[in-house]
């Protein structure tokens, strides 16, 4: 089985490719190439699939060539993965399976339009963030009100006046499971100058993680909230995570998210070790 290594802003992934979709990547195998002692180390799996391999994807076959697969590191399925998106376009293109240029990629949250040359960054419209209110979340012993965020996949940001690397993020947010039914990614944000953040996020089935795409965006769209309408202002917000820096952009109508991917490695997995 062929892989390939990638980080956006140092949130990394194991890629799989599997055009055809033939490759039965169950929960445990993901867990296992994600294991940094055990395995090759990731916050999560990339399967590369083309869309109309995947069965309940293929009405969206007209509208991209490939599916992007995402895995978390405990092997469970997720909707989305913002900068997982942005290295799975890298590696089409440096695949040769992809050209640069505007293109479509299906995601179980829907189909994201990624833009990138031959090499550098890319960007990707991430749609616009769902605001659903507020909600909270206990770290150490102390509770944080946030906004509630879906990016196609949940998300709550709160804003805090202490730095961010003050927090720790060693154990898991707790939360209401009642507003959470499916778990929730948890971000804490600190404004450190005008449209610019600092962040750091403790992701469901990974723990704390470098840096969140999808994260990234809720947190910027939760600072641009206009407390007096109560909608998200245009405009481009710089956000600083422990893995590098990411830019979100609103429009009125959609988000985008720009920033690196970049490929590191790549090589075969012993078939007496899968």
């Amino acid at each position: 089985m062929r892989f390939v290594k990638g980080h956006g802003t140092e949130n990394d992934f194991v890629i799989v490719p599997d055009p055809g979709g033939s490759l039965d990547l169950t929960s445990a195998m993901v867990a296992r190439l994600c294991d940094r002692r055990a395995g090759i180390g990731a916050d999560g799996v990339l399967r590369v699939v083309r869309t109309k391999a995947m069965g309940d994807a293929h009405a969206a076959a007209d509208d991209a060539e490939w599916f992007m697969d995402y895995r978390n590191a405990d092997g469970s399925i997720a909707e989305m993965c913002g900068n997982g998106v942005r290295v799975f376009a890298r590696y089409l293109v440096d695949a040769g399976l992809a050209a640069p240029g505007e293109w479509n990629v299906a995601t179980r949250a829907g189909l994201r339009r990624v833009s990138l040359g031959a090499t550098g960054d890319v960007s990707v419209a991430m749609g616009a963030p769902v605001l659903l209110g507020v909600g909270q979340a206990a770290v150490s012993g102390r509770t944080y009100t946030g906004v509630r965020v879906s990016m196609g996949n949940p998300h709550l940001a709160c804003s805090i006046d202490e730095p961010v690397a003050t927090l720790d993020l060693t154990r898991a947010p707790s939360f209401d499971p009642g507003v959470f039914p499916e778990g929730v990614n948890v971000e804490f944000f600190r404004a450190v100058g005008d449209r610019h953040l600092e962040m750091r996020v403790y992701e469901r089935g990974c723990g704390e993680t470098r840096s969140c795409g999808t994260g990234t965006v809720a947190t910027a769209a939760a600072a641009a909230v206009d407390p007096d309408t109560g909608t998200i202002r245009e405009g481009v917000w710089t956000v600083d995570v422990p893995g590098g820096r990411l830019t979100v952009t609103f429009d009125g109508a959609t988000s985008h998210l720009s920033g690196p991917a970049v490929l590191v490695a790549e090589g075969d997995i012993r078939s007496d070790w899968v």
